[in-house]
């Protein structure tokens, strides 16, 4: 059972529904491991969870090839054994604890959906998603994520402190949390066929302009960029962000029991496609200013 996290419960449902991989940054005993197993379970997903750290291996986490022997014939041969990648909701618990190496063996799956093992290209799972989690503090000894593969999550989500209510009910759950029971309200055909629907909402020209003006102006180098966005940041999000906060618009109000997307989609969904996108420089640094302090500005000016 999770409580007081109503709002990150609903982003993740739109970043599985938009098809797309979802970081989550929050600090330790927030329930995100629990979270994430309960959400596959909802969704008649199977799960699978690699806790990261800094001795793991790539072949840990897409598998290795063994040498058998045949006892009757004697012949030895290769069998691949698959490693915990070959799921529907994949949990990776503190991504950043693990070298560079390791972490770029998730690149080719989360793109693709596939893992290549010598000669032999496998599918991983359909559908597959990579949820992971990363800690705020106790940085000493992490690997930060590179921007290439920050960029292929769809949302970075942080998932903050539950509020008095929620966090009472938390503690008296404690009495009955042997015999809660997690029931399936969605099959895999019916997130497969959302997906697709997904992918062919159509959408206003109007809010695609709005969405690809937002992510232009996060770009130092573009002239029309703003000037506090030439003055704080090194380098703003790419053409990937403009495809993302598109789709997961659209995700949204298919969540929301609607067939036509609105501009509060695209307001509601573009801070978090954008946030882990943008670098600031040292200005930005100085002063305190966050992307989400530069993505709210944009947003508001955005009108």
């Amino acid at each position: 059972m999770v409580f007081g996290q109503e709002k990150v419960v609903e982003k993740l449902l739109v970043s599985l529904i938009a098809g797309g991989h979802c970081l989550i940054v929050g600090v330790p005993g927030l329930a995100k491991t629990t979270l994430v197993n309960t959400l596959a379970k909802t969704l008649s997903l199977s799960f699978g969870r690699i806790q990261f750290t800094p001795d793991l291996m790539p072949s840990d986490i897409v598998g290795t090839e063994i040498l058998e022997e045949d006892i009757d014939t004697g012949r030895k041969a290769f069998r691949f054994i698959k490693g915990p990648i070959f799921t529907n909701v994949l949990l990776a618990d503190e991504i950043n604890r693990t070298p560079p190496k390791t972490q770029a063996a998730l690149l080719q799956s989360m793109q693709e959906g596939v893992v290549t093992i010598g000669s032999q290209t496998l599918k991983v799972g359909d559908p597959f998603f990579v949820l992971a989690t990363q800690n705020p503090i106790e940085q000493e000894g992490t690997y930060p994520l590179p921007e290439a593969q920050l960029d292929r999550f769809l949302f970075q989500v942080n998932m903050g402190y539950p509020d008095l209510d929620a966090e009472e009910e938390i503690a008296r759950s404690i009495i009955y949390r042997q015999n809660e029971n997690v029931r399936s309200v969605f099959d895999t055909e019916q997130l497969i066929n959302a997906q697709f629907l997904a992918r062919r909402m159509p959408i206003a020209d109007h809010l695609i302009k709005m969405a690809v003006k937002l992510v232009r102006n996060s770009r130092p180098q573009d002239k029309n960029a703003p000037d506090y966005i030439q003055e704080l940041v090194n380098w703003g999000a790419g053409p990937r962000a403009s495809q993302y906060i598109v789709l997961a618009a659209k995700a949204r109000a298919i969540l929301d029991g609607r067939c036509s997307v609105a501009e509060d989609d695209v307001r509601d969904v573009a801070p978090d496609v954008l946030c882990h996108r943008i670098v600031v420089n040292y200005h930005a640094e100085a002063q305190s200013i966050s992307t989400t302090d530069l993505v709210l500005r944009l947003l508001k000016e955005n009108t």
